[in-house]
């Protein structure tokens, strides 16, 4: 592999550039720079700690909010979702089977 003045070039300007990001973090400005930038991560790092721990809580809470609103506003929704899941695996559910239990019809009354 070759090297070619597009590389090198590329190489001295990176050189450069922390050359100078050393210089001015040596400097006054650029320690409070440095403290200011270690202050707003510890601060970042609390708050997603902060969050992890809370998580659990809060998806149970969406969890049981989601559901109850759901179930209020559409009461047959799980009965819709029980018989569309049926449609689709080609099974009945127990409150179906017993209702074909229960019903007669008139052919099935002459058997």
């Amino acid at each position: 592999m070759s090297i070619n003045a597009k590389h090198l070039a590329t190489f001295i300007l990176g050189a450069a550039a922390g050359v100078a990001a050393h210089k001015y973090l040596q400097t006054e400005e650029g320690e409070k720079l440095l403290e200011d930038l270690k202050t707003k991560a510890s601060d970042l790092k609390a708050e997603a700690e902060g969050a992890v721990d809370k998580a659990p809580e809060y998806f149970q809470e969406l969890k049981t909010k989601g559901s109850e609103a759901i179930k209020s506003n559409f009461p047959d929704a799980e009965q819709f979702l029980k018989d569309l899941i049926d449609k689709f695996t080609g099974t009945k559910t127990t409150a179906e089977t017993e209702s074909d239990i229960n019903t007669v019809t008139p052919s099935t009354a002459q058997l």
